[in-house]
């Protein structure tokens, strides 16, 4: 687990500093009502976060692209960053943002190449990552061989691969006579059941590596070797606490693994700033240090909430003890989609499982 001493020395300070409530008291009617009304509150939360983002008003949304290093630029617009891989065999995308700013989103595109989009990799199933699929890949054209050569890019139905972990196909479609989800035209084309895939494009290595039961069940990280940059999908990101989408598979200590296997790629230049390059689902441009102290909070705040559960508090309990308190001024918030009383309630169930688990 690398970390400066610095840093090391900051979290035991703040590890140290825990605070918790000393008593346990009998669960409330009213404590159960609250925690009743928190849960729901959390499942819509999670249910409806892409869906009220996608009610935003698109018009004013410019797509910016930022070089980060080698082939590798980074698309911001709305919903979920982009990362883009360009070269002398055609594009390739990281995450399609949402549908109404395809235009946008390719515009941009054909400033940095005129060459066919040829793949697009989803890093998970979230409507703001994969919102543009559809459209994106119908603008491009798959690579083949054989008997198909010159056919599939030319089908109306047929464009660019798009690459995905199993998971985010069968979140994304239905069984026979139910209603997907997504058109059927967003799906992915190329799927995964095991750890990595591995593609060779523009001269360069790229590694689709699968991190189990994090954001979700079906979260990949994405390793671009030559330009030496990472695209994390929202397994990181630098504009809150992480959203744990326990309806979908997700878990902390996924999330922690996931932060840990980013830190595993990732080696710092001098003063341990620079060197790989990290792309966050959501938030700036990052390096490995970035990751490091969000790690550290993610571990910090996951020990204080694991040591409540093995002390049978109530979720009324650890709310009140305030485990975020010292990083909510830099990721909590009241209000929106995912807020801090959401994020806490997720670890403490997560938690509580797993506590119930090792009893049995």
């Amino acid at each position: 687990m690398r970390t400066t001493v610095f840093r090391r020395s900051r979290a035991l300070r703040v590890a140290l500093g825990l605070t918790t409530v000393g008593f346990l008291g009998t669960v409330s009617f009213a404590e159960r009502t609250s925690a009743q009304q928190n849960r729901q509150s959390q499942n819509r939360g999670q249910q409806d976060q892409a869906r009220g983002q996608q009610n935003q008003n698109f018009d004013n949304v410019e797509v910016q692209v930022l070089p980060v290093q080698g082939n590798v630029y980074m698309l911001v617009g709305a919903g979920g960053n982009i990362t883009l891989q360009v070269g002398d065999e055609g594009v390739l995308l990281v995450d399609t943002q949402f549908a109404q700013l395809s235009d946008k989103i390719l515009a941009a595109i054909r400033k940095l190449s005129t060459k066919p989009i040829r793949y697009i990799i989803n890093t998970h199933v979230h409507p703001d990552h994969i919102g543009g699929n559809e459209n994106i890949a119908k603008a491009g054209s798959t690579i083949a061989g054989g008997n198909v050569v010159g056919t599939i890019g030319a089908s109306a139905s047929q464009g660019a691969t798009v690459i995905a972990h199993e998971n985010v196909l069968n979140r994304m479609s239905a069984p026979t006579g139910q209603q997907a989800p997504m058109p059927a035209g967003a799906w992915p084309t190329d799927t995964f059941f095991t750890a990595e895939k591995e593609v060779f494009f523009n001269g360069e290595a790229i590694q689709i590596l699968h991190q189990p039961a994090a954001h979700t069940d079906g979260d990949s990280l994405v390793f671009f070797r030559r330009s030496d940059v990472v695209s994390t999908g929202d397994i990181f990101v630098t504009t809150g606490y992480p959203m744990i989408d326990t309806q979908r598979g997700g878990t902390i200590q996924g999330i922690v693994d996931g932060l840990n296997r980013i830190l595993d790629l990732t080696i710092p230049r001098d003063k341990q700033e620079g060197g790989t390059m990290v792309i966050p689902g959501h938030g700036r441009l990052c390096d490995e240090a970035d990751v490091v102290e969000y790690r550290d909070m993610v571990t910090i705040i996951r020990d204080r909430i694991q040591d409540m559960v093995k002390k049978s508090m109530t979720l009324a309990q650890v709310k009140a003890a305030r485990p975020t308190l010292d990083y909510d001024a830099r990721y909590g918030a009241t209000t929106g989609s995912w807020t801090t009383d959401m994020f806490v309630e997720a670890v403490y169930r997560d938690l509580s499982q797993g506590q119930v688990s090792q009893k049995r």
